[in-house]
């Protein structure tokens, strides 16, 4: 039974998703250039940014694998957190490889890299950075419906319309995937800045809420005592949790690294904001808040430990706790903040994934500079069918495992090499497109043989044996031998080994 009211909470909800897409669809208006749609015209100052990042990269899906590996790790779990949050630190502390980003004035990394590769190896980058983030965001609309559907409470897991039995889930996940698309199409990046500041807003009060509450009744002693119980030393020290260890700290640094530096979600906001330094002061004001979103949700994950025991479904112990934790009224404020995370986090990565296919994938296909006009249309259909990918391959695609371990491995398709790239971009003259396509080969074969072993029965035992933190590490450490090696095998002219 769930305390969800669909008078009071539903209401709240309700409220709250008028007032979103209504600010998102007004300034659709002030749309009238490529670089409005995408990157906003490059006007963002250091607040928003603040506030964009932090809502774009706190979706469902991030509170869902948070809680999971606090349910399933303890406070070990936080760990890519804690990685996260130096490797931003450190960045944008220093400037490296964001400030030349920044002040080079491109629209996404492909771009840059061009000028030292080539326009092949701009396209190839472009490849694999929408490969590995469609591949990364194809489970978003999937998880972000199951929250939804458990902590409503639909027991019932379809219903008839019109003759046909259509499931909550499937339901759910149209649902938000319209919602979003529809102030995303319409507006791109100047109503994802616009709806990521309210949603960040909504978002802080309810997971701040929620926390409190949690700590109060369930109690911070409690919540310590169910860690130690469980797992011992391990759930506070992951070099010891014998599912963890050293492999998966060192990939964990290793991706969140590189994350922070070309993530492409994450980047937009460097390269929408107003210079250098304002993009270098965003990501040293939101470095601790990467802690947070690691930890809160992981706390909340602790005590749907501590309060439901051992369940099968771990993904589902969190959402499972809430429903019947989280009072009437307050039930409303938690979905709706839930939903303002996913909607952010959502419109952004559509917008950011779109950019890379119309400005690189595209970018042989334009014999001539299109129009503004037809550059927007352009743009709008990409995200469209963008949408489209997301809804069936949510529907299609078995998730096994713990989820941020399938982020993480999807993700290196693209990070391993794009990292790799950025940084000879910015600091090595001597690297060529010999060792750019080693790089991009290496970084992309190894994690996609790794989940297609994962995947085939006659190999899941190997897979199994290998395991995903040996196998980002792997892709990383080929990926930089690999652009070294080639590099030097054929040196650029006038240059000699």
């Amino acid at each position: 039974m769930t305390n969800f009211n669909w008078l009071l909470d539903g209401s709240i909800v309700g409220l709250y998703l008028l007032i979103t897409m209504a600010a998102g669809l007004y300034v659709r208006k002030y749309v009238s250039k490529v670089d409005d749609f995408l990157v906003a015209g490059r006007e963002m100052n250091v607040y928003l940014g603040i506030a964009s990042l932090a809502a774009t990269e706190f979706g469902i899906v991030t509170c869902m694998y948070t809680a999971e590996a606090g349910y399933k790790y303890g406070f070990a779990g936080a760990t890519p957190g804690i990685a996260m949050a130096l490797s931003m630190l450190v960045i944008g502390y220093t400037g490296f490889c964001i400030k030349p980003l920044r002040d080079s004035g491109v629209i996404t990394i492909p771009q840059l890299i061009e000028k030292q590769f080539g326009p092949r190896v701009r396209w190839a980058a472009g490849v694999v950075i929408v490969l590995g983030g469609l591949l990364n965001m194809g489970v978003f609309l999937r998880i972000g419906g199951q929250f939804l559907v458990t902590i409503i409470g639909l027991k019932v897991t379809s219903f008839n319309l019109w003759g046909f039995q259509v499931g909550y889930l499937e339901a759910m996940m149209t649902v938000l995937l319209i919602g979003v698309a529809t102030y995303t199409i319409l507006g791109g990046m100047l109503s994802v800045l616009i709806t990521d500041f309210l949603q960040f807003v909504v978002m802080s009060v309810g997971l701040i809420a929620v926390t409190l509450l949690v700590l109060v009744y369930v109690g911070w002693d409690k919540i310590v005592t169910t860690v130690e119980v469980n797992y011992g030393a391990g759930g506070f020290n992951p070099f010891v949790h014998p599912d963890l260890g050293w492999p998966y700290v060192v990939f964990q640094i290793m991706l969140n690294f590189a994350a922070v530096l070309t993530w492409q979600t994450t980047i937009a906001r460097v390269l929408a904001a107003k210079d250098s330094m304002t993009g270098q002061k965003i990501y040293v004001r939101t470095s601790f808040f990467f802690v947070c979103r690691f930890l809160i949700p992981g706390i909340w994950g602790i005590a749907a430990l501590a309060t439901l025991g051992q369940v099968t479904n771990t993904l589902d112990a969190m959402p499972t706790f809430l429903s019947t934790f989280v009072p009437v009224g307050l039930m409303g404020l938690c979905v709706a903040a839930m939903l303002a995370a996913d909607m952010s986090t959502d419109s952004s990565y559509m917008l950011t994934w779109g950019s890379v296919i119309y400005n690189d994938i595209m970018a042989p296909f334009r014999k001539k500079e299109w129009s503004e006009k037809k550059g927007i249309l352009i743009n709008r259909m990409i995200v469209a069918l963008i949408g489209v990918f997301l809804l069936f391959y949510g529907l299609w695609y078995p998730l096994e495992g713990d989820v941020w371990t399938y982020l993480g491995i999807t993700g290196t398709i693209y990070l391993a090499s794009i990292s790799v790239l950025l940084i000879s971009s910015c600091y090595w003259k001597g690297a060529n497109s010999w060792g750019a396509f080693g790089s991009i080969i290496f970084a992309a074969a190894i994690p996609v043989a790794f989940l297609v072993l994962e995947k085939t029965p006659g190999t899941k035992d190997l897979a199994k044996q290998i395991g995903p933190y040996y196998s980002g590490i792997a892709a990383y450490v080929c990926s930089a031998l690999a652009m070294v090696i080639f590099s030097l095998l054929k040196p650029k002219k006038g240059e000699t080994t």
